[in-house]
């Protein structure tokens, strides 16, 4: 069997649409997806909509519309988000599908069957106005462990805590803003605490920053609790099997949601889901989330894959929040951009850039400075890598009619070779997820091809001959640095590449093909690849 590698990322929701926090997670994903492909790995990604919840039956009953029919028009609107910004899946799919409910049911059954259910009642709070008991993200107070307002209903944003919505100080009910009474009802749990060797073995051998393991190992030490697995009716999601009023807590088919997504393309490309990925030994499986997503990706997740027998995930990744100028993102700040907002004043490559150049392996959070946006993405893409190509097509465009020379110069294959050196440390960058310093390693080398351009001046010798050889031998040499430097930025600014294929007339990329040559070959006519951002743009996006 050959070696895969799976690859997901966690579900946006789909009550909401697309914004930069989204995109942050899907662009890092996004790049370490391409690397393994453009390395030659066999990785397939998939990803889908967390469709359940009761939120996204209110709002779609708030617009007038079937929830259906709402879950379906947010699950196209964030394929066409996504798309725009060069992320694609092997398949985008959603929650709400009859994959993902036999697939809930079957891993319920057999946690069940394992004796790892329990049933009892619990009190809950219960708004009044409403008639229902409320849910997590209805409900928001005081954190019980830091004392930070504002608050859900089952973890804390601030101290990363996770609570019964019980104990959260002054509470309040976000669908009537009234103050929740307690009522009791009869509920499913998950017994935790019976999985906690296999989960410390899974921490032990999988992989997960030492931010994670510290904090599972916390959990560990204060004791593993009961998990409450169902939620009360009335409740958009599946019904338990054998209850009539009982529903599946959407953190149990949301990650089986990324199972019944990779099932959906199983059966589309008539591969086996068991053989091939989730029962596979030789198969790879690593989840990209949120670090406030860390409790249900790195405890629940591996235990309800443990009792049902599958694999369990070989890494889950694990990133921080986003701010925008410095402040959490918020609507009445002007600081909550969404992708569409985006799309409708900069280019999708200066994000994807610009992400790239600030992530890092760690969970701590990252900071969209729109200023240090515009002079990162004007000074690296545009002052740097795209100049190399429009200072030397330019040249062979008008004076050797398209057609590169030779280099048979030592400084020349020198420079070349220098390149093609750095591309193991490049490589081991990407794949530890160090883009930021992957992206600085990059511009260091098109500094070089740079100075190398500078130093041996061929607009000069073209002002005394325009036929003189050595320009074309120059400008060969910076094309073939600038082909080099492409390989290395593939991962991130994909467009770019197809562009640059067009214009070299090369047909694909590969890592492998680093050390290869483009010698007396043409290229096309040269045409502005990417323009400096836009300063009355950006200002507008802010403004809007």
């Amino acid at each position: 069997m050959s070696k895969k590698i799976l690859v997901t990322n966690a579900l946006p929701y789909a009550n909401g649409d697309i914004h930069l926090g989204h995109l942050m997670e899907h662009i890092q994903t996004n790049i370490w997806v391409r690397f393994q492909r453009l390395i030659g790995k066999d990785c397939t990604y998939v990803c889908a909509d967390d469709a359940h919840g009761t939120a996204t039956s209110i709002t779609a009953d708030k617009l007038g519309k079937d929830v259906l029919q709402w879950i379906d028009e947010m699950r196209a609107s964030h394929i066409d988000d996504f798309a725009a910004f060069s992320i694609k899946y092997d398949n985008y799919y959603s929650t709400h599908s009859d994959e993902n409910r036999q697939l809930s049911e079957y891993i319920y059954h057999k946690i069940k069957e394992k004796g790892y259910v329990n049933e009892r009642k619990v009190r809950q709070l219960y708004d009044e106005e409403k008639g229902m008991f409320l849910a997590d993200r209805f409900i928001k107070g005081t954190c019980p462990s830091c004392d930070t307002e504002d608050q859900y209903g089952d973890n804390c944003e601030a101290c990363g805590s996770t609570y019964d919505a019980l104990d959260l100080k002054e509470p309040r009910s976000l669908l009537s803003d009234a103050k929740p009474i307690i009522k009791e009802s009869e509920h499913l749990f998950l017994n935790l605490k019976m999985f906690e060797e296999e989960l410390q073995e899974w921490m032990a051998n999988s992989q997960v920053q030492s931010e994670v393991s510290n904090k599972l190992q916390e959990w560990f030490d204060k004791g593993l609790r009961e998990w409450n697995i169902s939620r009360d009716a009335p409740y958009f999601g599946w019904l338990i099997p054998g209850y009539t009023d009982k529903y599946f807590y959407v953190w149990l088919d949301a990650p089986i949601g990324y199972m019944a997504s990779l099932q959906n393309l199983c059966q589309q490309k008539g591969w086996d889901f068991d053989k091939d990925f989730w029962r596979n030994p030789e198969c790879e499986i690593y989840h990209f989330i949120g670090k406030d997503i860390i409790y249900f990706h790195a405890l629940f997740w591996p235990a309800l894959l443990q009792a049902a027998e599958y694999n369990q995930p070989t890494g889950v990744f694990a990133h921080g929040f986003l701010t925008v100028n410095g402040a959490k993102m918020s609507k009445s700040r002007g600081t909550f951009i969404l992708a569409k907002k985006y799309l409708q004043h900069l280019d999708p490559q200066y994000l994807r850039y610009y992400f790239a150049a600030k992530m890092s392996d760690g969970i701590e959070d990252m900071d969209f400075n729109t200023t240090e946006f515009s002079e990162k993405v004007n000074s690296d893409l545009v002052g740097k890598y795209v100049n190399i190509a429009s200072r030397c097509a330019r040249f062979i465009n008008r004076d050797f009619g398209n057609k590169l020379g030779k280099m048979p110069e030592q400084e020349q294959q020198d420079l070349l070779a220098g390149l093609v050196a750095e591309g193991d440390n490049i490589a081991k960058l990407y794949n530890a997820r160090k883009f930021s310093a992957a992206m600085r390693s990059i511009m260091e080398l098109a500094d070089r091809v740079n100075k190398y351009i500078g130093n041996s001046k061929p607009w000069e010798l073209a002002a005394t001959d325009p036929k003189d050889e050595r320009v074309q031998q120059i400008c060969t040499t910076g094309i073939n640095c600038f082909r080099i430097l492409t390989i290395y930025l593939l991962p991130v600014l994909p467009d770019m590449a197809d562009k640059v294929a067009q214009l070299l007339n090369i047909d694909s990329w590969s890592w492998q093909d680093l050390d290869k040559q483009l010698i007396e070959s043409e290229i096309c006519d040269f045409s502005p690849l990417l323009q400096r951002v836009p300063a009355a743009a950006l200002e507008a996006l802010l403004q809007e």
